[in-house]
């Protein structure tokens, strides 16, 4: 049975909400882990602000830009 575009793209987009979340949530996780070397970054966002009460990956508004 074919399948309609509409559900790739929905699909294709959902893979890619999860690949960001979890790289989103490792990138988390090594800002917390004790650093070895003197090196400091700036942080970008807290992983609270990446995602919702949910845990699901928040939408960027117009005011993160």
């Amino acid at each position: 049975m074919p399948v309609s575009q509409t559900f790739k793209k929905r699909e294709r987009e959902r893979a890619r909400r999860e690949r960001q979340a979890e790289k989103a949530k490792k990138k988390a996780e090594r800002k917390l882990e004790p650093k070895s070397s003197g090196e400091s970054s700036a942080p970008a966002q807290s992983p609270a602000e990446l995602f919702d009460e949910n845990g699901e990956p928040r939408e960027l508004d117009f005011h993160d830009f």
